[in-house]
């Protein structure tokens, strides 16, 4: 994954074929999105380094094919008559068989979740695995940052409501070494089972995506399934009083000091309230789904231009339901919004696999399940 400015650059780099020398600090530049127009023999060096490789760039002569098949589609959508904006039969049949998916596989009361782990009351004299009391050297480096990692979790409170109307309260401590959110781990853990679970049925419904072969099915589902979890958890969450609302549990956003634009600063927290404030439709959500599910460019992938050609129908059968049943101009550019929401997400979605393999690292606690969908050795 690249932005379009490093690429563009890594390109322009690749074709002048010339050797680039840093005039500051010796080839050690720290490269951010603020500072990588100041030094390019640094940018570059940093663009290899995250495994970007000059033969993968497209020659000219592919460039201007794919700019003339680009150019020969809006001339398509140009000549479609202005009033002809109803859905297609094949469209709706898509849209008919994801509904049919979503219902069959995720239940909004979340009644099938049973059995799952409470986190552990502090005060019982458990002892919390975790770094020593005074980290030195690199091992308090790292624990620095898996106390960053966790930092989202100290903000979310968890209540359960019992059958006999009794209620049962969590709230992470406000101070503290970082240790005891590892309590909240366990239950986390189960509840990113239970929606995985229910997201590998979710495809496994879908036509398109039993007609893969396996290799890719396996693929894509590992790619995606953090990315399907948030936009179901989505559908939940009421962002009035920042809670995620799961039948008998409910997860509340403890606000900090900072109150709620503290909160915006933790990017999975202000996705939720970003999309929330699109006010979808369960079918667009489920459209957002299988665009981010059927994801031609996810690791692993080999029959790629069958997949980017099943995400680009559901994009078009999007946008189509969009210019549907939305009135204009109001909407006219939610199909847009929704796509730059799936943008962010999927980059919020690599910055949680690292997250997790380092929180896994230090405190192993997730699943089977998660250990397979995110590539985790028991070594």
């Amino acid at each position: 994954m690249t932005c379009e400015g490093c690429k563009g650059f890594f390109r322009r780099a690749m074709k002048r074929n010339v050797r680039l020398r840093c005039p500051f600090r010796k080839g050690t530049c720290v490269i951010t999105q603020k500072t990588r127009r100041q030094c390019q023999a640094c940018r570059l060096r940093k663009c290899l380094e995250s495994g970007m490789r000059k033969e993968m760039i497209m020659s000219d002569a592919a460039v201007e094919q794919r700019r003339a098949l680009i150019r020969k589609k809006r001339e398509q959508i140009g000549t479609q008559p202005l009033g002809a904006k109803g859905l297609t039969a094949e469209q709706w049949a898509m849209i008919r068989e994801l509904m049919d998916a979503q219902m069959k596989t995720f239940d909004t009361t979340f009644a099938h979740f049973k059995n799952f782990r409470l986190p552990e009351v502090l005060s019982s004299g458990h002892e919390l695995p975790g770094s020593p009391q005074a980290p030195l050297g690199e091992e308090a480096t790292k624990w620095s940052k898996i106390r960053e990692d966790l930092s989202s979790l100290k903000v979310v409170s968890l209540q359960l409501r019992g059958e006999d109307g009794s209620v049962w309260n969590y709230k992470p401590p406000a101070e503290g070494s970082g240790k005891e959110i590892f309590s909240l781990l366990p239950h986390m853990a189960d509840m990113s089972t239970y929606m995985f679970k229910g997201i590998i049925n979710f495809a496994k419904v879908i036509s398109h995506f039993r007609d893969l072969p396996m290799e890719d099915q396996i693929s894509l589902l590992k790619g995606a399934a953090f990315e399907l979890y948030q936009l179901r958890f989505n559908t939940v969450f009421n962002a009035e009083t920042g809670t995620w609302e799961c039948g008998r549990l409910s997860y509340c956003l403890e606000g900090p000091a900072g109150g709620f634009q503290q909160l915006l600063l933790e990017p999975m927290l202000k996705f939720h309230y970003m999309l929330k404030e699109l006010r979808l439709r369960e079918e667009e959500y489920v459209l957002m789904q299988a665009i981010s599910l059927f994801s031609p460019d996810r690791p692993g992938v080999v029959q790629r231009s069958v997949v980017d050609q099943l995400q680009e129908r559901f994009a078009i059968a999007l946008k189509a339901y969009i210019e549907h049943h939305r009135p204009q101009p109001g909407h006219r550019f939610l199909f847009l919004k929704i796509m730059a929401r799936l943008t962010e997400l999927r980059s919020i979605n690599a910055q949680h696999t690292q997250r997790l393999l380092r929180i896994h690292d230090i405190h192993p606690f997730a699943t089977p399940l998660m250990q397979e969908l995110f590539s985790i050795s028991d070594a």
